[in-house]
């Protein structure tokens, strides 16, 4: 009977369950052993089937021969797209397809594909009370058909072009035959409408072909007729003749045109020398004239005769007079000929300017003409394209009669597939598979047995338990449970411990500290809401990882916090304490070594990390002793505590520093975050260190504050150092 009244919240008991299911075991178990014994019995009932694989690869194929006809066009073949191989899966499911493999292997004469000529009892009940369609209404072809697409998986292999064909019989040899057989079906009948095809082309396309012949003919001697009548002769195949005529022109034009540019350049060359007095015996025309050099001959050697008579004669001898005369008169004719070399020059320019004359009114001409040409080239270039339009039409139904035509000629045109795997004689059945079967069986009995077993605990309220059930109530239900389970009694007692609402952190109030403090004191030492042990439950509840402890008074509150740490690793947490104490009272506790390595020699680099955890000598917990290097020099790398308290973090459940009497200022130094419980460790409390404290800390930031009093713990653990 259940304990539970009717208008009480209840919860599942899963702890009732699982005793309740481990107390029928024996039962539950011979249930599956029978459901496994039938699901054996009934898998080797069972006809054994068996099943093959052929599958296909859908691409494109064509004769060896026809490759060197073949014309880089799209469209020569068919896409082989999704939509291509589904349509190839539906044709390899068509009906004639399937009517053709079972006439070939005859299968209409095996009672496999015709189970309802036989008939069983159930199906004739069936059948009389009109449950059921007689089969034998159907014709026996559609029997079979139905009979074989039962059997039948066409599919595609997701992610290529092949088609898979699967088929189930009750016979080996017959589930591979007829894979085999609807791929060869499928491959002739391919074959065959490309055959059919390639006579459908050269039928049609002979007619086509001599109709073309003709368009092409005429069309082409249009573009003759027309190219005569209207003048359009091509030069070089591509240019007509007064096109050709007009670049000439304009090309001479230019080259005339620079001359004349050229000739009044050196014209005016002239001109300017002539008209300074300048020597003109430095411009490329005088110099060139033979006149010109003639007679600069002459003028040097007179100026070389009177340069060497001046130094015999005097200025008015008449041979030197003669001899300047003779100078002057050379000179004139050099003024003279350069004169005419001016002259020349001008007529150059002059010729040219008359020439490019004629040429620009020969292009106006030739240009009106080839404006008229151009118009008649529109008509003409309609009557090319026409003309390459039916010749290009021409050869592409040339070259697709040719290969159809030797296609149909020599009876060879595979089919767009090719078998890439032939089905094989099965060896195993592919149903049943008896050891899946029975496994599966026994697991699915199993639990149901379960199921069913928890849902019979459940409706008879044996699994239900009270949700807001009093202490009293606990204690008898502990009680209860202590006779079924003993072994596990002091656990489940201690699970259903109540947990007072006063044992969480004490915050110091500014308003009423002093009232709290009182109430402490004034609290009955039997129910210490401060213990050691109610801290113990409030920090296995709490979520931070890290507890620092301050023990104000001294060694007996150090005291405490080992009785606090062993309290942790007997209720199975794993806990470590770290003992930065002044006085290593911690350590001497715990530890049998006193000159362990510890946390003052991992500070200063002297100790490696895991040489400084140590376990403790009367409990599962874990110590970092105090060390035996300088502690000044050690707190010179205070800071780099915070990361070894981030690894112990992460190994062990919750880290317990035992500062002694530290203040807020140590205290943070240690802490990176505010995540973490204060511990005032004050076995006797002392009004008025309390206040400080806490004060201290609610300024700091730090709002988990916990107070841990009561001399149980701290006297034990000075009589076991005793």
């Amino acid at each position: 009977m259940s304990s539970v009244a009717r208008d009480q919240d209840v919860d599942i008991d899963l702890g009732q369950l699982a005793r309740a299911v481990w107390a029928r075991r024996l039962r539950i178990l011979t249930i599956t052993l029978v459901g496994a014994g039938v699901a054996f019995a009934g898998a080797k009932i069972m006809s054994p089937q068996y099943r093959s694989e052929t599958r296909i690869l859908i691409e494109p194929r064509a004769p060896a021969f026809a490759n060197t006809q073949q014309v880089n066009d799209a469209s020569a073949g068919p896409l082989m797209d999704e939509l291509n191989i589904a349509s190839q899966v539906q044709l390899l499911q068509s009906a004639d397809l399937l009517k053709k493999v079972i006439n070939d292997l005859k299968l209409y004469n095996l009672p496999e594909f015709d189970d309802a000529a036989n008939g069983s009892a159930m199906s004739s009940i069936l059948v009389k009370l009109h449950l059921k369609k007689n089969p034998l209404e159907n014709p026996p072809e559609e029997r079979v058909i139905d009979a074989f697409v039962e059997r039948l998986q066409v599919y595609q292999v997701p992610g290529s072009r092949v088609i898979g064909i699967n088929f189930t019989s009750k016979d080996p040899k017959l589930a591979a035959a007829i894979p085999n057989a609807m791929a060869n079906v499928y491959l002739s009948t391919q074959s065959g409408a490309k055959l059919d095809s390639n006579s459908e082309a050269t039928r049609w396309l002979e007619p086509e072909i001599e109709s073309l012949r003709g368009k092409v003919s005429e069309a082409e001697k249009k573009v003759a007729e027309y190219r005569t009548s209207h003048g359009l002769l091509q030069t070089n195949g591509t240019t007509t003749f007064p096109a050709q005529q007009l670049n000439d022109i304009s090309a001479e034009l230019t080259r005339v045109r620079g001359d004349k540019a050229n000739a009044e350049a050196r014209a005016q060359a002239v001109r300017n020398a002539l008209s300074s007095g300048e020597a003109s015996d430095t411009l490329p025309d005088i110099m060139s004239s033979q006149a010109i050099q003639r007679l600069k001959a002459t003028e040097s050697g007179l100026q070389s005769q009177i340069s060497d008579l001046q130094t015999s004669l005097l200025n008015n001898h008449p041979r030197l007079k003669s001899l300047r005369a003779q100078l002057a008169d050379i000179r004139t004719q050099i003024r003279q000929e350069t004169q005419k070399i001016l002259t020349s020059i001008e007529n150059e320019s002059k010729v040219a300017d008359l020439r490019a004359s004629e040429l620009e009114r020969q292009s106006d001409t030739v240009q009106a003409t080839s404006a008229r040409a151009g118009e008649d080239e529109v008509g003409l270039n309609a009557l090319e394209r026409e003309a390459n339009a039916q010749r290009q039409l021409l050869e592409t139904y040339l070259v697709r009669y040719r290969e159809a035509a030797s296609r149909a000629d020599s009876n060879s045109s595979p089919a767009d597939a090719r078998i890439v795997s032939r089905a094989v004689e099965p060896v195993d059945p592919y149903f049943p598979k008896v050891v899946p079967i029975v496994v599966v069986a026994a697991v699915a009995t199993l639990i149901m047995s379960a199921i069913i077993t928890m849902l019979a605990e459940l409706f008879s309220g044996r699994a239900l338990r009270p949700v807001d059930a009093s202490p009293e109530a606990i204690e008898v239900e502990a009680a209860v449970e202590e006779k079924h389970v003993p072994q596990a009694a002091p656990i489940a007692a201690a699970a259903r411990k109540p947990v007072q609402p006063s044992m969480l952190a004490v915050v110091a109030d500014e308003d009423e500290p002093v009232e709290d403090v009182k109430a402490a004191e004034e609290a009955p030492e039997d129910d210490n809401e401060f213990s050691i042990s109610s801290v113990a439950d409030y920090l296995t509840g709490s979520r931070a990882p890290l507890a620092i402890a301050i023990s104000p008074t001294g060694d007996n509150g150090s005291a405490a916090t080992v009785s606090l740490t062993r309290t942790l690793a007997d209720a199975g947490r794993r806990v470590i304490l770290i003992d930065m104490t002044g006085s290593g009272y911690p350590t001497e506790l715990m530890v049998e070594d006193q000159a362990a390595l510890g946390v003052t020699d991992l500070l200063c680099g002297e100790a490696a990390f895991g040489d400084t955890i140590h376990s403790d000598r009367l409990s599962d917990a874990h110590l970092i002793p105090q060390g035996q290097s300088d502690v000044r020099r050690a707190m010179r790398g205070v800071d780099r505590l915070s990361l070894l308290l981030d690894a112990l973090a992460a190994a062990y459940d919750l880290v317990v520093v035992e500062c002694g009497s530290a203040d807020v200022a140590g205290v943070s130094r240690l802490t990176r975050s505010r995540d973490v419980e204060i511990i005032l460790s004050l076995p006797e409390v002392e009004e008025t260190i309390f206040v400080t404290l806490m004060t201290e800390f609610q300024a700091a930031g730090y709002e988990r504050v916990v107070l841990m009093s009561g001399g149980e713990g701290a006297e034990q653990e000075f009589g076991r150092a005793a």
